[in-house]
């Protein structure tokens, strides 16, 4: 019985020795997947909130070259065929655009983030006589600055089959 009991605890002493052995040095805590998703959801509301900042800067207060100086980025993609790609060429079209239409404003009726997408669903008008168009606007964010922009717009009807708003 004694031989038993001593190739027991060897065997019970390899094991544990083996396991040591292979357990991290570190102690230091690691990112749990838990933690991921709080730090790319708490991402994701900053990058909302830079968009949303530029866009009511731009879109409401008119103040294009500031706020596309704060929040553009060097490189700047552009998918909206009006619109060639870079800051500057944003920056002329919409300067133009508000000259043109110095009553024109959009009005942020949603806005939604993940990862490094940013959506937003906005009423646009010339002037406040205009029905307006409901437009989708997607940016992409990088490193704290926006660097690309889609959309998509619909004209808000005169007339609708329900009764339904556009936003």
């Amino acid at each position: 019985m004694k031989p038993f009991l001593i190739t027991s605890a060897l065997l019970f002493t390899s094991i544990a020795v083996t396991a040591q052995a292979k357990a991290p040095a570190d102690k230091t805590p690691t990112q749990t997947p838990t933690t991921v998703i709080t730090a790319q959801a708490q991402q994701a509301e900053r990058n909302k909130k830079l968009v949303t900042d530029f866009y009511n800067g731009v879109f409401q207060k008119h103040q294009v070259k500031a706020y596309s100086d704060q929040y553009i980025g060097t490189e700047y993609i552009q998918h909206n065929p009006h619109v060639a790609n870079g800051k500057a060429p944003f920056v002329n079209y919409f300067t133009q655009y508000f000259k043109e239409n110095p009553l024109a404003k959009s009005v942020i009726k949603r806005a939604a983030a993940e990862g490094d997408l940013v959506y937003l669903h906005v009423h646009s008008q010339q002037n406040p006589q205009d029905r307006g168009v409901a437009v989708v606007d997607i940016f992409r964010v990088e490193n704290g600055k926006i660097v690309e922009h889609w959309d998509v717009q619909q004209a808000v009807p005169a007339e609708s089959a329900n009764q339904n708003t556009m936003f």
